[in-house]
């Protein structure tokens, strides 16, 4: 894919995406007059669009235009700020200023996990089989008993750790 800059040149040139550079006719927008606002791409990393802003002008803006090939000492800081307008759709300051949008994705991600969390409930009460009884904690104290009164691997296993004389767990 091509970056956004690229493909504002490639439509800038006439080519309407994909099917207007492939498709036999050239194009596959009509030679018609540009909206008055066109997508000009003004960000942090292509900060300068070729295209101003605001294409079509009315009277006032022609006027400021016109203003402006003078001496700029003569304007004024709000017809400066309109030209800026004219020229750019943003400000550095507005292009990197802080969104909300990190809630909507925080927001989304706990919903997602509450709801992976849901479905794993839902499958460990009406999906998987309940609990072998060879789990329980009492079936786990019958089997080392079991083993302690056997005297299983009584070199290394866990039977060597126990006292038989004191009937408690070495130290």
């Amino acid at each position: 894919m091509l970056p956004r800059a690229a493909w504002s040149l490639v439509l800038r040139k006439g080519g309407g995406g994909r099917r207007g550079m492939h498709s036999s006719e050239g194009t596959t927008r009509g030679g018609g007059k540009m909206s008055p606002y066109t997508n000009c791409y003004a960000q942090r990393y292509y900060p300068m669009p070729e295209e101003p802003f605001c294409t079509e002008l009315n009277a006032e803006q022609q006027a400021l235009k016109e203003k402006e090939k003078g001496s700029w000492t003569q304007l004024t800081h709000a017809e400066k700020v309109a030209l800026y307008r004219l020229q750019f759709n943003e400000t550095f300051a507005e292009m990197n200023r802080r969104s909300n949008e990190w809630k909507t994705v925080m927001g989304c991600v706990f919903f997602f996990i509450g709801f992976a969390a849901l479905v794993i409930w839902w499958q460990r009460v009406y999906v998987f089989p309940p609990k072998p009884i060879t789990l329980t904690d009492e079936w786990k104290a019958q089997q080392l008993q079991r083993m302690l009164d056997m005297k299983v691997n009584p070199v290394q296993g866990l039977v060597s750790r126990w006292d038989y004389e004191k009937k408690q767990w070495k130290k």
